[in-house]
């Protein structure tokens, strides 16, 4: 029985305990998953790291949207890089673009610099850049050590034939980690289609909610979501299926 090099998208301290038990070697982070993913909370951070021994690597981002960055938005990535740091998690987790939709090597530069010696990795916004070739070598000459990608497209499996040509390209020198709707029942075949060693994905279930009394006529955010009385979270057991390998 072999098992796979699984990283876990954990929302919180207890789906880093989970992702730990199923079996995944590291976690990525965040706040604001409906959002993509935003920095999550000195807090969170210090409580992960008191349920886990797996690396923690923590998301650099604002705010949701696109990977255009204000100065302001730049300072509070760097503080927020320095944080990361004086906690001690493995790594961070960035990415940055120009209005055209390149690379904007300038920040990134900037932005590994400051991280250092925490290990770093691209995030997605690698989907949304014009040209991921050129945008694959910007990357590794930034010093990233790896890059967090669905292959440009809205699923894993749709961006099987990008990722298998950028696992190649790669040649060894930086990580392809394929992620966005990497699941137990498909995780096998993108492995076999695209070379790729390391896999990202959420092995999240639905946690219904402890609360005895329900208003369920007040949203708490502006987009309603299905009901204030569910959360969602990492699951052990799924981890552990996305882990395991014949």
């Amino acid at each position: 029985m072999k098992h796979r090099k699984i990283e876990i998208c954990a929302n919180s301290a207890t789906s880093c305990r989970e992702a730990e038990l199923g079996g995944a070697i590291r976690v990525e982070l965040c706040a604001g998953i409906p959002e993509g993913g935003t920095t999550p909370s000195y807090g969170e951070i210090k409580a992960a790291q008191a349920l886990c021994k797996i690396d923690i690597n923590v998301i650099i981002r604002p705010r949701g949207g696109d990977f255009l960055y204000t100065t302001p938005e730049i300072e509070a990535m760097l503080y927020d890089i320095e944080i990361a740091k004086q906690l001690g998690v493995h790594g961070v987790v960035v990415g940055c673009l120009t209005a055209d939709g390149e690379i904007d090597t300038d920040l990134l530069n900037r932005l590994v610099t400051a991280a250092r010696p925490l290990s770093v990795t691209f995030h997605r916004a690698f989907d949304v850049c014009k040209d991921p070739f050129k945008a694959l070598e910007e990357i590794i000459t930034a010093g990233c050590d790896r890059i967090l990608t669905s292959g440009q497209e809205s699923n894993a499996v749709k961006g099987i034939s990008l990722l298998s040509q950028l696992v190649i390209n790669a040649a060894g020198r930086i990580i392809i980690m394929p992620g966005c709707g990497v699941r137990e029942n498909n995780i096998a075949e993108i492995e076999a289609a695209t070379g790729a060693t390391e896999f990202h994905t959420s092995a999240r279930t639905i946690i219904a909610s402890g609360m005895i009394y329900r208003n369920e006529n007040v949203p708490m955010g502006a987009a309603a979501p299905s009901s204030e009385f569910e959360t969602e979270q990492t699951a052990q057991l799924i981890v552990a299926g996305c882990v395991t390998t014949a």
